[in-house]
């Protein structure tokens, strides 16, 4: 891609544009029928069966549906067997449900049998808030450290957008959200980052070689010799997740699409938002074009920091 050269910057409210219908989209989604969320946040039981004869999820399901009011989840996979996700249920009518199970369909192996109160569905959330506004907050200081806050501040906002198209998105398929997908969450803001540091690195490298060149421009440049880049690691990423999704089963169904919707808000919030964004935060911050043509390393040694 050592031919190609595209203005990102001048075209910025595109960006915007499209970033904001993703997310305001996901908000109606949030607002008129929330998240799907997993038994790991609402509390309910768990049964995983293997049956010895051959049943089907649709039988499977009619007989679990006598014994609860919400409708359950039913996933299957190899071997005949299966994942039953029900509302919260105490001993006496989770051994009535599989005695009747047994019944009325086959015999079967118990390999999972569990239980998981609301009280950890709660503890679960409160952990997950904590562990994403920590990871935020260092990044934060890391980024103002390393670079400068603008920096900081043009890496941080793009981890936010990526978090919000996950997060709507799963909203608007409906797709369970469960402990999994918080992993999700934190992985692909490490992979977000990764991609936007390498293009700010690379900003930093041509402000030193290049400090008589216009900022957007700079910035501009510095996207363009990074693209290649960019537009490998994220293919090879995602056509890894992709495989997952498609071949995985029905376990991890739920953490590879969190993945793939990630690796590509990611990429897409690295190349298209963060350069945007730092010219636009430089800007506000009152440091134009005009200082970075006047100043240089001899002059003031921070400007490249």
């Amino acid at each position: 891609m050592a031919n190609f050269h595209f203005d990102f910057i001048s075209k910025r409210k595109i960006w915007y544009a499209i970033s904001t219908i993703i997310i305001l989209s996901g908000f109606v989604s949030l607002f008129i029928q929330g998240l799907n969320f997993g038994i790991d946040f609402t509390g309910g039981n768990i049964f995983q069966l293997q049956f010895e004869q051959t049943v089907t999820a649709e039988e499977l399901r009619a007989a679990v549906s006598e014994y609860v009011e919400a409708t359950p989840t039913i996933q299957e996979s190899e071997g005949n067997t299966f994942l039953i996700r029900t509302e919260d249920m105490n001993e006496e009518e989770s051994a009535a449900l599989l005695t009747n199970i047994e019944q009325n369909l086959s015999a079967f192996d118990i390999l999972r049998n569990e239980h998981i109160g609301p009280v950890i569905g709660k503890e679960l959330i409160t952990n997950a808030l904590i562990a994403l506004s920590l990871a935020l907050v260092l990044m934060l200081i890391y980024i103002t450290v390393r670079f400068r806050f603008n920096f900081a501040v043009s890496a941080i906002v793009p981890l936010m957008h990526d978090t919000l198209v996950m997060i709507g998105l799963f909203s608007i398929l409906q797709f369970e959200v469960d402990s999994t997908f918080v992993a999700a969450i934190l992985t692909i803001l490490g992979y977000s980052i990764n991609s936007t540091i390498v293009i700010f690195d690379r900003i930093r490298e041509n402000r030193e070689l290049h400090p008589e060149q216009e900022f957007d421009a700079l910035v501009n440049n510095s996207i363009n010799q990074t693209l290649g880049r960019s537009i490998n690691t994220s293919v090879a990423v995602l056509l890894l997740v992709v495989a997952l999704f498609v071949l995985g089963g029905d376990t991890t169904r739920a953490f590879s699409l969190a993945l793939v919707i990630g690796v590509i808000a990611g990429g897409y919030s690295s190349v298209f938002i963060a350069g945007s964004i730092l010219s636009d935060v430089t800007r506000v911050r009152g440091v134009d074009k005009t200082e970075f043509r006047q100043k240089t390393k001899k002059d003031d040694p921070k400007i490249l920091v």
